[in-house]
């Protein structure tokens, strides 16, 4: 059976190997469908230092995650242009479970990673761009797929300790149990960050799972459970900064926060045989959210504030299914997958007004019934030695059912959306291949905005629906090269056009559908191993987006990032020390559609040592935002008032989320 084509699928083994033994990046020459498509082990994934679990996806080359609020809340997400809010457009999974969700009380494609134990990752896939049949709802920007482990090879505790009420216990282990497995982890957290009111974020993260065989060859059944509750410091107005009477940690509304959880019980099945491989995996998921915000403070009610409340109670069901069969084409290697991906949920949520997390009045509350079915076929042959294809369609079909408290705004839609495919792989020549790729995708839009006729807050006016499923197309042509012993570069040129464009709406507190779009942009990814005790990993990323339709209000996308960069240095095996060290950049963005208000740009350099006591026990030291610079985490341009303004008082300025002042973490790590 041939390897090199049938890719990622059948070399699963081959990566896991290369994360035990080579212990450096698995090369994607031979394996890779394009330039922008990579995997990240488990070795890499250590050598990272990160604040948050959502974090672990910086590893995807290019992408920022950073928070604008409660640190219980789902992060922040910019790739590829795209201030992509909680997850919209960058469709993440974890163990084949969705992580969007759609339909949300917040924001379209809501991601919470924060259930996500690293420790446990063995690998992360990404793919970016609308150019891969086997990724739907959300996967335009680009997916990132979580590999969580079925077997540790040691038992692992670990205790750490840092500034700012930081404390964690970590315990894992997966002993032998029958013909198998049963691996266990248990997580206890507690952080309050710098703010003047802590997040006094608490956390209690459990997984359970039962596996035989390899995953390629075996199954597995997991339980996984979480829940969480903090305060939150969301962004202020920096008119206030500038003027002294508000500090970078302080909070406006010291009320603001939220809670959640999430149950989930899976279970997958993989077989692998000449002839093919087969992946089955169904899951159900259980999540709560209770949010409550402020971010105009007093604009829209001088006396009692504008903090509200979104709700959000669901269960998931999800079933994906491939079978991957080699189906030779006039003598040519070819392999051919053909994909089932269906969904449920049953959603209910609701906007409501708060004071002090109490609630006073109703805007919205509503029943949501969202079910999708997506089919897919993509077939990959080796026409000629130095030339491959890759050619797909999926098709995807979404009912929505709402059943809203106003009449008006019930209803049913249905809707589909086909999606074409097609790559082009050349060479490779001296170690360098070079990848054409074209492919439309889409992404779905809220169902309450499909069936709305009448602005909750005012039944007389009129409110304009929006399309169920909404159409994105992409262009790209790229390289990928390991000409240099050692380094692994690609580089990369897209075009993403979006019929309609989801924004954040700051005054709003969701997200919603504007106009079209399009990203002209760049990407350049190296990764070299220097030495056997030293990598240094370096990507940048360069995107221009702006919308398509002219305005008099100008054409460039509010909170559009524009460019990114990452140095990154990992160090080890230099005696009993290890470290590493990465300066991330993120650049200006326009706030406003006339690019007449910009954000700065942000910086931070973030570093760890640590020290093998022994082969069983080491101990590292983390350094957050070492160079301690005052820089924000996000930036919004959106009207609000302040208690001290006068009534009737409208402001129009910026409102930020500051990054993380310098502090350190200490964690004692056993493996045995």
């Amino acid at each position: 059976m041939s390897l090199s084509l049938l890719g990622p699928v059948f070399a699963a083994d081959q990566v896991l190997d290369g994360i035990v033994i080579e212990s450096s990046r698995t090369s994607q020459i031979g394996i890779a469908d394009s330039a922008n498509a990579g995997t990240v082990t488990q070795q890499q994934l250590e050598a990272r230092t990160v604040y948050r679990p959502g974090e672990t996806l910086e590893a995807v080359p290019g992408l920022i995650v950073s928070q604008h609020s409660g640190e219980g809340k789902a992060n922040q997400y910019y790739l590829r242009g795209f201030n992509l809010d909680h997850g919209t457009d960058l469709r993440t999974t974890v163990d084949g479970m969705l992580v969007n969700q759609r339909s949300h009380a917040h924001g379209q494609g809501w991601t919470d990673l924060n259930f996500l134990i690293p420790e446990l990752v063995t690998r992360l896939d990404y793919k970016k761009g609308p150019y891969y049949a086997s990724e739907g709802d959300f996967s335009s920007a680009g997916s990132a797929s979580v590999v969580y482990a079925d077997k540790l090879e040691h038992r692992i505790a670990s205790v750490g300790l840092g500034q700012n009420g930081y404390r964690r216990l970590m315990l894992a282990d997966s002993p032998a149990f029958g013909y198998g497995n049963l691996l266990y982890a248990l997580e206890l957290f507690h952080n309050d960050g710098p703010f003047t009111h802590p997040d006094d974020y608490q956390k209690l993260n459990g997984v359970l799972r039962y596996s035989q065989g390899t995953k390629t060859n075996g199954f597995g059944i997991s339980a996984m459970a979480y829940h969480g509750h903090w305060n939150a410091t969301d962004q202020i107005a920096k008119r206030a900064v500038d003027a002294g009477t508000l500090g970078r940690f302080d909070a406006i509304d010291p009320t603001d926060g939220g809670l959640s959880h999430r149950y989930s019980l899976s279970a997958d099945w993989h077989q692998m045989t000449e002839q093919g491989a087969t992946n089955i995996n169904a899951y159900v998921l259980h999540n709560k959210l209770d949010l409550f915000s402020n971010f105009t403070y007093f604009l829209e009610n001088p006396v009692n504030g504008d903090q509200f409340n979104q709700r959000d109670r669901r269960t998931t069901t999800g079933f994906n299914a491939s079978q991957a069969l080699l189906t030779p084409i006039f003598g040519k290697e070819s392999e051919t997958t053909i994909g089932l991906q269906l969904q449920n949920d049953n959603i209910f949520n609701g906007l409501l007004s708060t004071v002090a997390r109490q609630r006073f009045s109703t805007t919205r509350e509503d029943h949501i019934v969202e079910s999708s079915a997506g089919f897919y076929v993509e077939n990959k042959t080796s026409w000629a030695e130095k030339f491959k294809t890759v050619v797909g369609i999926r098709e995807d079909v979404y009912r929505f059912d709402v059943k809203s408290d106003n009449s008006a705004n019930s209803g049913n839609v249905h809707s589909s959306i086909a999606s074409p495919k097609l790559g082009m792989i050349f060479g490779p020549w001296s170690k360098t291949e070079y990848y054409l790729n074209i492919g439309a995708g889409f992404h779905s839009n809220d169902a309450r905005g499909t069936t709305i006729t009448v602005d909750p807050k005012n039944s007389a006016a009129p409110a304009a629906r929006v399309p169920p499923l909404v159409r994105s197309k992409g262009l790209e042509v790229g390289a990928r090269t390991e000409i240099i012993p050692g380094l692994q570069s690609s580089f990369s040129l897209y075009r993403l056009d979006f019929a309609s464009e989801l924004l954040f709406s700051g005054d709003a507190g969701t997200t919603q559908a504007s106009r079209p779009s399009r990203r002209v942009g760049f990407e350049f990814n190296n990764y070299y191993k220097v030495t056997q005790w030293l990598t240094i990993d370096t990507d940048l990323a360069f995107a221009r987006a702006h919308f398509r339709d002219p305005d008099p209000v100008g054409n460039r996308i509010p909170g559009a990032v524009e460019g990114v960069a990452s140095v990154a240095l990992a160090l080890d095996h230099v005696g009993p020390y290890f470290g590493a060290l990465q300066l991330r950049y993120f650049g200006p963005r326009p706030l406003i559609e006339d690019n007449s208000v910009r954000s700065n740009s942000t910086t931070t350099l973030n570093g760890r040592i640590g020290y093998k006591i022994n082969r069983n026990m080491h101990v590292e030291l983390e350094g957050y935002n070492l160079t301690n610079r005052q820089a924000s985490a996000i930036d919004y341009y959106y009207p609000s008032r302040l208690s001290s303004e006068a009534a009737g008082a409208s402001t129009l300025g910026v409102h930020f989320h500051p990054i993380e002042s310098r502090s350190f973490r200490l964690t004692l790590v056993a493996a045995y």
